[in-house]
């Protein structure tokens, strides 16, 4: 037992700690929130979907190093510099929105302050589920057709710059006077963000998927087409039937009730509770809109 502690001794001698300064803490915090934000900024915007395939490739070479593969990675090698650049045309949308964003950050507003008790987390209110509801059969009694998205975690900014601003609180009469017709913001989609209305007119990629029904028009393929490169809800009003539909994911609901379309609100409300009796370091993106929307 002697000779083991003698050697636990030894050894523990020999361990030097470094020094840990005022500078090496702060440089700490800053890689920290650098770390942070740029995790974030890669789950709320179409980065996280691209940095998935980029993880893939980056496992194929991983794989032909451990393998020695040496053919691929002289390829890789010499490819490397495209690859680079190649990267950077692919995000070129989401760094110049991260980079405006940057400008109008406020770095203190994104450390949560000391809460108490509990409040309720949702995208939009139950109000905003039932005036979209209202306003989608109101439109579709009179064969009047609307494009509706729903944002969720994914940041529809892009598209939103293809539009108009409009940034007012959601209400079926607003809904129903822009999609009507001959009016100056009836043609394409509106977004709207939380309880807010932010654009109207936004133009939204088209769907390639050759197995949608040849019945379906450019409203209904604009609409598959966002929720192939977003997590959105897209709400579809057909001009022709007067029917609802509804697109997530890739895939079309169509001609759902009233009932249908507010419990698939429901899901993208995503209505939780939560205890903020608890000290939390840092805020993350959580919106919520103002009271008067309730």
């Amino acid at each position: 037992m002697g000779n083991i502690g003698q050697i636990i001794e030894t050894y523990i001698t020999k361990i030097s700690l470094p020094r840990i300064g005022i500078i090496d803490i702060i440089e700490i915090l800053l890689i920290t929130i650098f770390v942070y934000h740029f995790m974030l900024w890669i789950k709320n915007t179409r980065a996280y979907t691209l940095m998935k395939g980029i993880l893939v490739v980056l496992a194929f070479i991983f794989a032909a190093y451990v393998f020695e593969m040496n053919t691929i990675l002289w390829i890789v090698e010499k490819l490397g510099t495209v690859l680079i650049t190649g990267i950077i045309v692919i995000f070129q949308p989401e760094l110049r929105k991260v980079l405006e964003q940057l400008g109008e950050k406020k770095i203190i507003a994104s450390l949560i302050p000391f809460d108490s008790g509990k409040e309720i987390q949702e995208r939009f209110t139950d109000k905003t589920i039932n005036e979209i509801a209202r306003a989608c059969f109101d439109m579709g009694e009179v064969k009047t057709g609307a494009l509706i998205v729903m944002e969720q975690e994914i940041l529809l900014s892009e598209y939103e710059r293809t539009g108009i601003m409009i940034d007012s609180l959601v209400s079926s009469q607003l809904l129903i006077n822009i999609f009507e017709h001959n009016t100056p913001l009836h043609d394409g989609a509106i977004i709207i963000r939380n309880n807010r209305i932010v654009a109207a007119t936004c133009y939204l990629p088209l769907s390639d998927n050759m197995a949608l029904s040849k019945q379906l028009g450019t409203r209904h393929r604009a609409a598959v087409g966002i929720s192939e490169v977003s997590d959105s809800l897209t709400i579809i009003v057909s001009e022709e039937t007067g029917q609802v539909s509804t697109a997530q994911g890739g895939k079309i609901n169509r001609n759902v009730s009233m009932d249908e379309l507010k419990a698939e609100l429901r899901i993208v409300q995503n209505k939780t509770t939560v205890d903020t009796g608890k000290f939390k370091l840092w805020k993350g993106r959580l919106k919520h809109d103002e009271k008067t929307a309730k």
